[in-house]
């Protein structure tokens, strides 16, 4: 089957779980969409996307969750139902655990945070704090027929952009990058970002045509390990990347010069 075709059963799919956001939907469910094997069809998502099938969908929901937060006036429990949770109090920790803040406070700060603490997602393996670590260096880069702008650079346990990342730094536009500190395990290099004047724009949701996204890993880190430099190019965000769900740091504000560490360039935002 030709790569093409592959990339269409899994939009078909991605289609599906849009169109049932606030209904169970299976892995037999998707895999009969996808017309493959459950096995088959699970790999070649995974390939594709970077993302499980189950973790694409959760996703997902919590992307709409977010739009309905900012967008309409209903009420975290009604929210939490439509996007396909039973418990709003186990909504409301998985919203909070994703994106960073609980959905309450995400509706009060209108998609934004004044700052990002680093750490790591509870379901990841604790990282070996007390092993020796080494610095992750790199270079963003944009191609021409995109727009230039602040450049999130975060360091996950997963392909997916959720929750506190390891280690992060906002820079100023497309450019060099450092991240210190880098701790024992294997971790997932993800950029966000936005063109000048879009700041305004909260993470996944809204004019997502402007947004540009790259990566880079997985990439294993171990005592004595000597770390390539990262080099990224960043690419417009596309319906078969997982959607963005940590709340970014509000650059409206001024926190971004508060919170500046470093060169001129580079802003890592720490804990």
């Amino acid at each position: 089957m030709t790569t093409t075709a592959i990339e269409a059963a899994v939009l078909r799919v991605i289609d599906e779980m849009h169109a049932n956001l606030g209904q169970e939907l299976t892995i037999d469910d998707m895999a009969r969409t996808a017309m493959f094997s459950k096995f088959h069809f699970t790999r070649v998502f995974r390939d594709v996307t970077g993302a499980s099938p189950g973790r694409f969908l959760s996703a997902l929901r919590l992307q709409e969750a977010k739009r309905l937060l900012l967008e309409t006036e209903f009420s975290v429990a009604d929210i939490s139902s439509q996007v396909g949770y039973s418990s709003v109090g186990t909504f409301s920790s998985r919203f909070k655990s994703c994106v960073g803040v609980s959905p309450s406070m995400f509706r009060e700060l209108d998609g934004f945070v004044p700052e990002i603490a680093e750490g790591t997602d509870p379901a990841a393996p604790a990282p070996q704090e007390d092993a020796a670590h080494g610095a992750l260096r790199g270079r963003v880069h944009l191609p021409e027929d995109r727009a230039a702008g602040h450049c999130f650079v975060g360091l996950f346990a997963t392909p997916v952009p959720q929750g506190r990342p390891v280690r992060c730094a906002v820079l100023d536009g497309p450019g060099a990058f450092e991240l210190r500190d880098v701790p024992d395990g294997t971790w997932h290099v993800l950029v966000h970002s936005v063109p000048y004047g879009y700041e305004h724009l909260p993470s996944g949701t809204g004019r997502q045509d402007v947004v540009s996204v790259g990566s880079y890993g997985p990439v294993t880190v171990h005592q004595d390990t000597l770390l390539m430099p990262a080099e990224i190019t960043l690419r417009p965000l596309d319906v078969l990347d997982p959607p963005i769900l940590m709340a970014l740091l509000d650059l409206r504000t001024g926190a971004m010069e508060r919170q500046s560490g470093g060169g001129h360039h580079s802003r890592p935002i720490p804990a």
